[in-house]
């Protein structure tokens, strides 16, 4: 008995040390994290800008726990749903060349967060630009992030996302309203 609370201890402070020592290669902007609404906006203040204009990836990586993922859902040539999913390296990978040679702006324009304790929940409904002079975004969505407070800062554990379609319009309730 006291050897497996020894084991489960001993677990558990391993746990945490790693927990401490999460990202610590980034330098982090404490501001960023210092609420949820700020970790919303330096998640698009990062991917937004000009073609031509390279994106800070190293804030990006700040702002998310160690093995955090993006999850995209997309639809096959029948309809179909089906995920695609990205480390944060993954998706640095993919979007630094794209947003580097494309401008992509992407906002807010309407969130819900539910909070408990440690953990939160946003939907965060966004419009997305290729110019921020373009009269209508080309696309709409909803991010879904997943948060984590260890009581010194919020994490990003996860952002999963799908994009708006004819067949699906985000709700209203999800909209700003007017």
């Amino acid at each position: 008995m006291i050897r497996s609370i020894f084991i489960s201890v001993l677990f558990l402070s391993l746990i945490t040390t790693k927990a401490q020592e999460n990202n610590s290669t980034y330098v982090v902007d404490k501001n960023d994290v210092s609420s949820i609404e700020n970790i919303i906006y330096a998640v698009y203040d990062v991917i937004s800008g000009p073609a031509g204009t390279e994106r800070n990836w190293d804030r990006f990586r700040s702002l998310f726990y160690e093995g955090a993922k993006l999850t995209a859902v997309f639809r096959d040539s029948t309809g179909d749903p089906y995920l695609f999913n990205l480390s944060v390296e993954d998706f640095v990978e993919r979007a630094a060349p794209l947003y580097l040679k494309n401008g992509f702006f992407e906002k807010e324009i309407f969130g819900k967060t539910e909070q408990f304790n440690h953990i939160a929940h946003r939907f965060s409904t966004y419009e997305t630009w290729r110019n921020l002079d373009d009269p209508e975004p080309f696309g709409r969505g909803i991010n879904s992030f997943q948060f984590y407070n260890d009581g010194k800062r919020w994490w990003i554990q996860s952002i999963f996302w799908e994009y708006e379609t004819e067949q699906d319009p985000i709700p209203l309730e999800y909209l700003p309203q007017k």
